[in-house]
C-alpha cells in the first residue's frame, strides 16, 4: 500500500490540469509571434527616427533596439509555467496533509467543478459492518437458527455472511463437515452439512431456488435460512451509519451540490438509510452494471462534472466511469483505490468536504496568478511598444522576474489552506 501510494503522488505530475494544458500550449505559440512583436517594434522605431538625425550609435540603440529588449524581457511568460503547476501541486499537498490522496492536478481541478456526488451506500455512508439485530423461527431454536447460517456462510467473504459468522463464532464452524454445492455469491449461498441441504441468502436467491418463504417486511437485510428446500427461519441484520455521514451530506447540500445514492439493497433499506440522512435521490436494487447506467445517464443531465464515492471492489467500473471516481481507502479494496481519481486514506467522509474546498481555494489561486501575470505584462508591454521614451528596463525585469516571485509566493498559500477557509469559501459561494 506505501509503495502504491508513493508511485500515486510521483505520477501525479503526469496527469496535467486543461489550464496547465492550455498554458503549456499558450506559451509554445506565445513565444514566437513576441518575438516578431519586437522585430516590428524595431522597425517601427527606425521608420519614426530618420537615421540622418541620429547622432551617435547609443541614441540608435535606445530609440530602436532597447524597447524592443524591453518587450522581450517582459514577455517572457515564466509566472505562467511556473506558478500555476506550483499552485497546483500546493493543492494536492495541503490535501495530503488532511489524508486525501488526489492522483493528479486534472483531478483537483475537476473536482471544484463538481455539480453532484453519487454515494454508494454500504462501506461508505455505512460501516458496511452489520449486526444481527434478530433472529426468527418457528420450527426450531434460534441457535439452531444462527449455527446452519453461519455453516452455510462459511465459504463467503461478503460483510453480511462475516456479520454472522462473527455472531456465531468462526472458530465454532465445522469446516470438515461443510460440502460446498454452490459458489458463494452475493445473494446467498448452499451447502450439504451433516447430510442435509443447507441454503442460505435473500429473497431473490430463494426465487432462484424456487422455495418458498414469507415476505418479510422490515428496515433491516433479511437472510433467510433453508434445510432440504424448507424454510426454517431467517436473521434480520442492520448497517450502521457512520458518524460523520449525516454532516457530510448537509454540507455538501449546502454548498450546492446535488447528492444521491446508489444501492444494490432493496428500496425499504435504501429509502431508510437516505431518509435518515436527508438523501433526496435513491437508486436501489442496482447491479455494479447498473450503476454505470445511471452514473451515465446522469451525466447526460447534468452540465458540471459527477463524482462516485464508493470502497468495494464492485464499485470500480462506475468509479471509472464518472468524472472523478473517489474511493475509501482504509477499508476500500485494492481495485477501488487503484481505480479512483482521489482516494480518503482515513476513511472519513468529512474529509469529501474539505477535499471540494482545497480544490475550489486552488483553482481560485491558480486564476488568480494568471489574471496578476497578464495584466501586469500586458500593461508594461503596451507601454515599451507605444511609449518607449517612459518605459525602462527594470520595469521590464519587475514584470518579469518580480510576476513570477510574487505570483510563487502566491501559489504557496494553496499548501497551507485550513479547514476554516475550505467551509468559508464553500458556503459564501453558494449563498452568493
Amino acid at each position: 500500500m506505501v509503495s502504491k501510494i508513493v508511485d500515486m503522488v510521483s505520477n501525479a505530475s503526469l496527469k496535467k490540469a486543461k489550464t496547465e494544458n492550455f498554458v503549456s500550449k499558450f506559451a509554445r505559440y506565445y513565444t514566437p509571434i513576441v518575438c516578431l512583436l519586437a522585430i516590428i517594434i524595431i522597425i517601427l522605431n527606425l521608420s519614426i527616427f530618420e537615421i540622418s538625425h541620429i547622432s551617435n550609435f547609443q541614441e540608435y540603440i535606445h530609440d530602436s533596439i532597447y524597447p524592443a529588449m524591453i518587450f522581450l524581457v517582459v514577455s517572457c511568460p515564466c509566472a505562467l509555467i511556473i506558478s500555476v503547476p506550483l499552485g497546483f501541486f500546493g493543492g494536492i499537498g495541503a490535501a495530503s496533509k488532511k489524508g486525501i490522496l488526489i492522483k493528479g492536478s486534472n483531478y483537483l481541478e475537476n473536482l471544484g467543478d463538481v455539480g453532484m456526488i453519487v454515494f454508494d451506500k454500504t462501506g461508505t455512508l455505512t460501516k458496511g459492518q452489520f449486526i444481527v439485530k434478530e433472529i426468527k423461527t418457528d420450527s426450531v431454536d434460534e441457535s439452531t437458527i444462527l449455527r446452519l447460517a453461519a455453516h452455510g456462510e462459511a465459504g463467503s467473504i461478503h460483510p453480511i455472511a462475516k456479520s454472522i459468522i462473527e455472531k456465531y463464532g468462526r472458530d465454532n464452524i465445522e469446516f470438515d463437515k461443510i460440502e460446498y454445492l454452490h459458489s458463494p455469491s452475493k445473494k446467498g449461498n448452499k451447502i450439504r452439512f451433516e447430510d442435509e441441504e443447507i441454503a442460505v441468502g435473500n429473497m431473490e436467491y430463494m426465487k432462484e431456488l424456487k422455495v418458498k418463504v414469507p415476505n418479510i417486511k422490515s428496515t433491516g437485510l433479511v437472510v433467510y435460512v433453508v434445510v432440504n428446500n424448507q424454510y426454517v427461519g431467517h436473521i434480520i441484520l442492520e448497517d450502521e451509519i457512520r458518524e460523520e455521514s449525516k454532516k457530510t451530506i448537509e454540507d455538501l447540500q449546502r454548498a450546492g451540490i446535488e447528492v444521491a445514492m446508489v444501492s444494490g439493497d432493496n428500496e425499504t433499506i435504501a429509502w431508510e438509510v437516505a431518509n435518515k440522512l436527508g438523501i433526496k435521490k435513491v437508486y436501489a436494487n442496482m447491479s455494479p452494471i447498473d450503476k454505470v447506467k445511471r452514473v451515465r445517464k446522469l451525466k447526460k443531465h447534468i452540465t458540471k462534472k459527477i463524482a462516485f464515492v464508493g470502497d468495494g471492489m464492485n464499485d470500480a467500473p462506475v468509479l471509472s466511469c464518472a468524472d472523478i471516481g473517489i474511493a475509501m481507502g482504509g477499508l476500500g479494496s485494492d481495485a477501488a483505490i487503484g481505480v479512483a481519481d482521489i482516494v480518503l486514506m482515513t476513511d472519513d467522509l468529512s474529509k469529501l468536504v474539505e477535499s471540494i474546498g482545497i480544490a475550489k481555494k486552488t483553482k481560485k489561486i491558480v486564476v488568480q496568478n494568471i489574471v496578476f501575470s497578464l495584466v501586469i505584462k500586458l500593461f508594461v508591454l503596451a507601454s515599451a511598444a507605444f511609449f518607449p521614451s517612459f518605459t525602462m528596463m527594470w520595469e521590464g525585469v519587475f514584470a518579469d522576474v518580480g510576476v513570477s516571485l510574487i505570483a510563487v509566493i502566491n501559489s504557496m498559500r494553496a499548501s497551507n489552506i485550513t479547514n476554516k477557509n475550505v467551509i468559508k469559501l464553500l458556503f459564501k459561494e453558494n449563498d452568493k
